[in-house]
């Protein structure tokens, strides 16, 4: 019995490894592939038809392409103004060049024409960006359109019937008249297919000029108040949630989650400088050599006169009015000790004579 499971190719197929790697969407990568920008283990190849595996090593336009990246989805605010391609041939700024630097490749899913803003989802993923494109996907999607005139229900019925613009079919859309303001009129539009400028062509058709169209949400995201120009990630359970069954098949293995370092209690010193520094008592002045011009901790003791008793008394002896030298006093009358001087002459009470 012959095995039929060993001439079956290992790994995927090469425009699908360079999807979900986020160079481009299948189709770019055949092209890519097609014009010889693509090579395998040193040599360059001219058809996608080709099973590569972890194994191979792939070079895109000269630089080696790396391990696929968990899918990741992003929603972005897109303004007015900016074009959603790669590379403009007329030299307009794209949304590529108004993302955040710390952004990685990323691929559109679906487009928004120059004139057009709102919302604008964003992966790195290939498989992701292909699924979420397709019709069959089912995902309605809603604008805020504002046209030129006053429109009625009658003059919309065609647009939810399904209309030809310019010999191509589209399907049913969902239109409500919101409001009337002034000579403008605000309607709400939801369709399935997306086609190129699909709503301004269809009101072309009933007599409409679109001046605003805005995009507030592809299937279950919304734009919400997501400014202009900004940038938000949705988390991997929500778009795991959303994608149903192949989410697993789209979206790879999760990402690592980031070693946990646990850490012991560690007693915080608190630092205070050197000696004499915050938080520390200052450094003692040096003693002088002079002991009648000490003055401890850089502050002069008070000096006192000695009472009229002490002077009567000197006086009496001859002193000159002088109080009378002792080892209490220092040169110049000034004293070191601390206290009062008792009261000269005799016991307690009694006054010299």
């Amino acid at each position: 019995m012959n095995d039929s499971t060993s001439d079956t190719p290992s790994g995927d197929r090469i425009a699908k490894t360079l999807s979900r790697a986020g160079i481009a969407s299948r189709r770019e990568a055949e092209r890519m592939i097609e014009a010889g920008r693509v090579s395998v283990n040193g040599k360059v190849i001219d058809s996608p038809a080709l099973n590569v595996t972890e194994a191979d090593r792939i070079v895109v336009d000269g630089k080696p392409v790396g391990a696929a990246e968990p899918a990741r989805l992003w929603l972005y605010h897109k303004p007015r103004g900016l074009v959603t391609t790669d590379n403009d041939e007329k030299g307009r700024e794209t949304i590529y060049d108004s993302l955040p630097a710390d952004m990685p490749r990323v691929m559109s899913i679906g487009r928004l024409d120059l004139n057009s803003e709102g919302l604008l989802l964003l992966t790195n993923d290939g498989g992701v960006k292909r699924r979420l494109e397709l019709p069959s996907t089912g995902w309605l999607r809603r604008y805020r359109v504002r046209v030129n005139g006053r429109p009625t229900d009658e003059e919309l019925e065609p647009l939810r019937k399904g209309i030809v613009a310019e010999g191509q079919p589209f399907q049913p859309m969902e239109v409500v008249l919101d409001r009337q303001k002034g000579a403008n009129a605000w309607l709400t539009v939801g369709l399935r297919e997306g086609k190129n400028r699909e709503i301004r062509r269809a009101m072309e058709v009933i007599g409409m000029t679109v001046n605003r169209l805005i995009r507030v949400s592809y299937g279950p995201f919304q734009i919400g108040e997501l400014a202009q120009g900004a940038v938000e990630e949705i988390r991997r359970k929500v778009l795991r949630d959303q994608l149903g069954p192949e989410a697993d098949d789209l979206l790879g293995a999760a990402p690592a989650a980031p070693t946990e370092v646990k850490r012991g209690f560690k007693r915080r010193v608190p630092h205070k400088g050197e000696f004499g520094g915050p938080g520390q008592p200052g450094l003692p002045r040096a003693r002088n050599d002079d002991e009648d011009n000490y003055v401890p901790h850089g502050k002069p003791i008070k000096t006192f006169r000695p009472d009229k008793a002490a002077r009567d008394a000197a006086k009496r002896s001859g002193s000159g009015g002088k109080a009378p030298s002792s080892s209490k006093f220092g040169t110049g009358g000034k004293v070191f000790t601390s206290g009062k001087p008792k009261p000269a002459g005799g016991p307690k009470g009694q006054r010299g004579r």
